[in-house]
């Protein structure tokens, strides 16, 4: 079974992380999500407006697939007002659409050049803004930037909190876990088709993130501890001889990510 009795809610205007291994049952609940796939029991509902099977409930959703799923022969332009007909836009309310779009992601200035010349972060961007053309109340993003240069990838963070401030709503899976602490409100981690657990980041970490790990150097050598209080550790340490340097290293997503998960590869 792909997926065993998942259930969660998204708010409106909300960044929602979608974690999990390879094989944990991530893509097959976005498929569920955008109506791709018939749930075998329960159902999927957007917003009150009904189930994402249908068209007119489908239009409400935005979608970047990790495979990037642009025409390389065609300009960034022509690109984003082809996938803005499918939605149904056409006319004036087209081109401003498709102008709003370039200029979300930063690539007016290429507007007329073909997809094949953009790099590999600039495809990531026209992805995001084919997602966005139509105008979705529901963004859902699959590793959005995964490839991507370092100014290129923080754009597309930029982007995602200029959605959020607009009141849009985004389900975000990634297997970056600094992506997910930065980016999200709350995550949702899956494996082997169940929610494991479902909290903000700060709650996460709390419940399942484990000890923090202290370093320190005490006469010259070098002393490490896992602990709940580094700073009874520290006095510890203190007692030992002179400590030269010190550091407290806090448990993180990817820490509670791997405690929940744990070490096996996936593949």
């Amino acid at each position: 079974m792909a997926v065993d009795d998942v259930s969660f809610e998204v708010e409106r205007g909300e960044v929602f992380g979608l974690l999990g291994p390879n094989g944990a049952g991530k893509t097959t609940t976005v498929n569920m999500a955008v109506g791709l796939l018939t749930p075998d029991s329960g159902r999927v509902e957007l917003d009150g407006s009904g189930d994402p099977r249908a068209p007119h409930v489908r239009g409400q959703i935005g979608v970047a697939t990790q495979a990037l799923a642009l025409y390389e022969d065609l300009s960034g332009e022509v690109n984003l007002s082809f996938f803005g007909r499918l939605y149904g836009l056409s006319g004036r309310r087209l081109a401003e659409r498709v102008a709003w779009a370039l200029d979300f992601v930063g690539l007016s200035e290429r507007r007329r050049d073909r997809a094949s010349t953009y790099s590999g972060g600039m495809k990531r961007r026209l992805n995001l803004a084919m997602a966005l053309v139509h105008d979705p109340m529901l963004l859902l993003l699959d590793e959005p930037t995964v490839g991507v240069d370092p100014q290129s990838r923080n754009a597309i963070f930029d982007s995602i909190h200029a959605l959020r401030d607009e009141g849009r709503t985004v389900l975000y899976t990634t297997h970056y876990m600094e992506e997910a602490q930065r980016l999200c409100d709350r995550v949702a981690i899956m494996d082997h088709g169940r929610l494991l657990a479902l909290d903000t980041v700060p709650a996460l970490i709390a419940a399942h993130g484990g000890k923090s790990v202290v370093k320190a150097q005490v006469n010259g050598e070098e002393l490490r501890a896992e602990t709940n209080d580094p700073l009874a550790e520290l006095e510890r340490f203190q007692q030992r001889g002179k400590v030269v340097r010190f550091s407290v290293e806090g448990p993180d997503l990817e820490q509670v990510f791997l405690n929940l998960t744990g070490r096996r590869l996936r593949d």
